[in-house]
């Protein structure tokens, strides 16, 4: 069992304190920066210096999680892998159905597990560089059928790799439903984890995906617009009370040029390690359990 980071396979206990879902540069397409040009990440320089915020926190690996469809530059990341002693695992996959391209509707399930499979185990488009994780979505409230057929071929490239699959879902929705599919294409529900949950913080949701054997990711801390941080503490504890300390997976979605320090935005990289884990261990959790969540869970989860 490995971990796939851009430069190479890494032994698991290697790992270290890991982020499961951050940004670090990407051209997202033109209907997400029609909506706002904040989700483009063009500068490598500034990716760089914030993986050193990073690394001088304590943080040593990064799942870096821009799709293909999401403006994806695989030779970029390679050079950003160079330039910083960071491990950074990168996606192949697709985002929400509203980013899909016309070539990838075109294309049937098969074709695009084909595709993606094809990245995990020889790298894509001659690079040699391969991705260590798939990645799949839906819209808010509803699984279009182009994203039902992605999602599909999300669980039919896991068939034939074993990568990891993460799954976004739109403002924590759909949860349940995405499990249902990829469950109907065999797909082993503890190598799967549904993104941005505490978008939705319903303990009743959550512990009924983590009834399933799925991860819970939660990436919005320090995001204050989406509800303060005393939900997510909240949350987290309720969650390791029912016993799912296992399956949490916490990291920032720094997906924007105003929340990275970098780019002269916050709360940036190092907010989780010098901030929020900090208030966790004041608000009652203990290091063993930071451990489970930003090292020991992320180091199963990538593992294949």
């Amino acid at each position: 069992m490995r971990i796939q980071t851009i430069k190479g396979p890494v032994k698991p206990e290697q790992l270290g304190t890991t982020y499961t879902h951050e940004h670090l540069i990407c051209y997202p397409p033109v209907i997400a920066m029609k909506e706002d040009y904040d989700f483009e990440l063009p500068q490598e320089e500034k990716a760089i210096e914030e993986l050193e915020y990073f690394k001088e926190a304590g943080g040593s690996c990064l799942v870096e999680g821009t799709a293909i469809d999401y403006g994806r530059d695989v030779e970029a990341m390679g050079r950003i892998a160079e330039a910083v002693d960071v491990h950074i695992v990168f996606t192949t996959g697709f985002n929400k159905g509203r980013f899909h391209p016309d070539w990838s509707i075109k294309m049937d399930a098969d074709a695009l597990a084909d595709l993606m499979a094809r990245e995990i185990m020889e790298g894509v488009a001659g690079t040699g560089l391969k991705p260590g994780i798939i990645k799949g979505g839906s819209w808010y409230n509803v699984i279009l059928p182009k994203e039902e057929k992605v999602i599909r071929a999300v669980g039919r490239a896991h068939k034939k790799t074993g990568a990891p699959i993460w799954m976004h879902t739109e403002a924590g929705t759909m949860g349940l439903e995405q499990l249902d599919i990829l469950e109907e294409e065999g797909v082993d529900l503890n190598r799967v984890a549904l993104g941005h949950l505490d978008r939705n913080p319903d303990l009743w949701y959550h512990k009924k995906i983590a009834a399933r054997g799925a991860y819970l990711g939660y990436d919005c801390p320090g995001k204050i617009k989406y509800g303060p941080d005393s939900d997510r503490v909240n949350l987290i504890k309720e969650i390791l009370d029912a016993g799912y300390e296992k399956q949490l997976l916490i990291s920032g979605d720094m997906g924007r040029r105003s929340y990275l320090t970098s780019y002269g935005g916050g709360p940036g990289f190092s907010f989780l390690l010098n901030k929020f884990i900090p208030r966790l261990l004041d608000e009652g959790l203990e290091e063993k359990e930071i451990d489970q969540i930003w090292v020991k869970n992320p180091a199963a989860y990538l593992s294949f």
